[in-house]
């Protein structure tokens, strides 16, 4: 499995791992369960948009800095390429819900 990061996404990393600094670990971590499960299992992944070409996902990153809490994170699961993109990070106190304009962007781009 391949994993790409969109610019708006590498920021938010950046910005999220001065807060939580166990945050890096955590992504390898969960890149280890998608590469395995890329729509993932149980109720903590949810797909939001479905096309022929791509499945956009929405899942729970735990981040052992929480100490059980856990971000958001949206990535793009490309079946034909076996490609993950990752689109976007946040969590839940910042920001409610995801940024649906990002989303369909990214979209038009694929």
């Amino acid at each position: 499995m391949n994993f790409n990061e969109i610019n708006y996404f590498t920021k938010d990393f950046k910005r999220l791992s001065k807060k939580y600094k166990s945050l890096p670990d955590d992504l390898l971590e969960f890149k280890k369960v998608i590469s395995e499960f890329p729509l993932g299992r149980g109720k903590h992944f949810i797909i939001l948009t479905a096309t022929e070409a791509v499945k956009i996902i929405k899942a729970r990153l735990f981040c052992r800095y929480l100490k059980g809490s856990s971000l958001r994170i949206i990535y793009a699961y490309k079946e034909t390429k076996q490609v993950i993109e990752f689109i976007e990070l946040y969590s839940k106190n910042e920001k409610e819900r995801e940024d649906n304009e990002r989303i369909r962007d990214y979209l038009k781009i694929v």
